[in-house]
């Protein structure tokens, strides 16, 4: 991302100088050979910011910072076609519409910059709820059962079979999903 904003910086500057200068200087042999390279500049620092896998909040900033930086190629390349064809009339009625392109690049760059963290609330645990605690009690109830009916085949009494197979049949009862 550093890299992005040094090399964005530079060429942002560059076409802000070229852009407030007077409608003459806009035919300028090094302004006509400067503006397909800058406008370059401008379309790899749009692919760059779309290659970026950016956090989750600040998702709809990286977009438009690529919608800016698209917007301002093309204005560049417009104001750079009528310059180009000689028309310094026609190229200085674009600098206002380009001017306005470099400036939302700016004001994208500064909403990425300065986007707002995202707060994530995670709900408080609710208390133990009663079908919680019904659940609880018939798992407790199916264990101790299973431990009496075990005892029982296991001392052969039969009494305490019972008792194991009441206890089970009472977990199955307390709780009804």
């Amino acid at each position: 991302m550093a890299g992005l904003w040094v090399d964005l910086a530079r060429v942002l500057a560059r076409l802000e100088s070229i852009a407030s200068r007077p409608r003459d200087e806009l035919a300028d042999e090094d302004v006509l050979e400067s503006l397909p390279h800058l406008q370059y500049a401008l379309h790899t620092a749009g692919e760059l910011a779309l290659g970026i896998d950016p956090p989750v909040d600040t998702e709809w900033a990286h977009l438009e910072l690529a919608a800016a930086l698209e917007d301002a190629r093309d204005a560049t390349a417009e104001v750079a076609e009528a310059a180009w064809s000689g028309d310094s009339d026609a190229a200085a009625a674009l600098v206002p519409e380009w001017r306005g392109a470099l400036f939302r690049v700016r004001l994208a760059q500064m909403r990425i910059v300065q986007a707002p963290p995202v707060v994530v609330q995670r709900p408080e645990p609710e208390p133990f709820a009663a079908q919680d605690r019904a659940a609880l009690a018939a798992t407790s109830l199916v264990l101790a059962g299973t431990f009496v009916v075990t005892c029982g085949a296991v001392l052969g009494l039969w009494p305490l079979w019972a008792v194991g197979l009441v206890l089970v049949a009472g977990g199955f009862l307390v709780y009804r999903p």
